[in-house]
This record gives structure tokens, sequence and C-alpha cells, in this order.
């Protein structure tokens, strides 16, 4: 039984509904080259990396977390993602804000990768949940670094503040802080934030670990490649991690 880009853009609604969606994303089918599904590849960033491998395993749509056109095109050139997906005849499936804030999505496996439990949702992206013991600032760093495999920075400052109860922001998460605050978190676990980001926070108290945008979403390809795996049985079905930049992965704990 065929497979349709519809029939997926539809389960994908199902989980993380499109218009969850910030209003200043951009999701969904962003590149329609086939309405029938020969295969699914699950990815983090729509690359050369990922359309090759895509072509080496025979499938024709890219569902990826980032979206393969995010700001306006004006100009088109051969490497760009959208070009190289049309170029190669791929569908390319992007779920993004939706993604990170659904149930089971983004921000949730990066809770559980760094070992929170009772884990419970904040106003949009913000997760927060509990550590089995209380840890120092700087040894959360030390853990949530070993846990993502990925060099981390985090508030040198407030390097022995106690810390149980912490808030996770997947991706570009750093100015979260209030609400991370609100919540009643004694830490912030993102992938980026600003220099005034961990300024404003640290005079608030709140230590903050940056992972890097990689360490805290790479985890979703093969979530996403499990869970439509189980919704398409017979599907070839792939994730695809693309490697980190070397400058990151430098050693799990300080940056």
């Amino acid at each position: 039984m065929q497979t349709t880009l519809g029939q997926l853009t539809d389960w994908m609604n199902a989980w993380a509904p499109w218009d969850t969606a910030e209003p200043w994303d951009n999701v969904g089918a962003l590149v329609r080259s086939s309405e029938v599904v020969t295969g699914v590849v699950c990815c983090l960033d729509i690359t050369a990396g990922a359309a090759a491998f895509a072509a080496e395993k025979g499938c024709n749509t890219l569902l990826s977390h980032h979206p393969v056109i995010f700001h306006p095109l004006k100009a088109l050139a051969p490497g760009q993602p959208a070009v190289l997906a049309v170029k190669a005849e791929l569908n390319a499936l992007c779920a993004h804000t939706n993604l990170d804030k659904a149930p089971g999505g983004v921000c949730d496996l990066l809770a559980r990768a760094i070992g929170l439990t009772g884990v419970q949702p904040g106003q949009k992206f913000c997760r927060v949940g509990t550590l089995p013991a209380a840890v120092t600032a700087a040894a959360l760093a030390r853990q949530v670094g070993a846990a993502l495999g990925i060099a981390v920075q985090y508030t040198r400052a407030l390097a022995d503040r106690p810390v149980q109860r912490v808030a996770v922001v997947s991706g570009a998460g750093g100015d979260l802080y209030d609400e991370a605050l609100a919540l009643g978190a004694q830490c912030l676990v993102t992938g980026e934030a600003g220099h005034h980001d961990f300024l404003d926070a640290a005079a608030l108290g709140l230590p903050i670990i940056a992972a890097g945008h990689w360490g805290t979403e790479r985890l979703i390809a093969p979530e996403l490649a499990r869970r439509v795996s189980g919704a398409f049985p017979g599907l070839p079905v792939f994730p695809y991690v693309e490697p980190a930049p070397a400058a990151w992965l430098a050693g799990p704990g300080e940056g």
C-alpha cells in the first residue's frame, strides 16, 4: 500500500499540529516533488549529506526539524538546501516550533536525556523537571555535556549554586530565563544563549548551561524515525544525524 505525502503530513499534524508553530516560523511540506513517498529520511537539517543519504537509501522524502526555507529566498544557488531538494526530486516536510512544543517532542527529549523526572510543560517551549539529587551548576554542566556528548558553556559565576529543579529549552532558548524562573527552576539548560542572556540571568541568580543548537536537538532524528516506522509499517524509514563541527566536540563538560 502506497504512502502519500498528504498522509505523512496529516500524521505529523496529529502529533505536532502545524497551527501550533510560532507565527514567524515556516513549517509543513516546503518542497513537493512527488505525492507518493518511497521512503523517509528523518534529520535535524536538510543538507547535502542528508540528501545524499536519502538517495543512497532510495528515499524521496526528507522529514526535518529545521525548515529548508526559513528566511525569504531572494536568489537561488546550486548549494542551497531547497535547491538540492528540488534537483534531487525530494519532498521536504519540516516540523519546527510545533515539534519543539509537542508532547514527546524536542524539548521533552532533551529533558529525558539529561535525567529529569516529573517533567511538566511551561507556557510554550519550556519544560521543567527534577534531578534525582541536588548538584552544583558546574557538576550539572559536566553531566549535560556527558549526556549529550558535547562541550558546553555555563555561568561560571554561579558554578557552586545548588541545582535540582531544572528548566530546559532546546535550540535557541537563552532568552527564556524569565519563564524558567517563573516555573521555579534553579537552572536553565538550552542550546544557545547570548552574552546578555547569561548576564541578565546571572543577576537574577539563575545559571544557564548552553550545549549548542545541534547538541540539544539532534536527538529528534532517531525519535522521528522510530515514530514514522511505527505509523507506516513497511515504509523504508531511516534516521540521519549530521556530524557536528569538530570544534563542538572538544569533550563533554566545560566549554
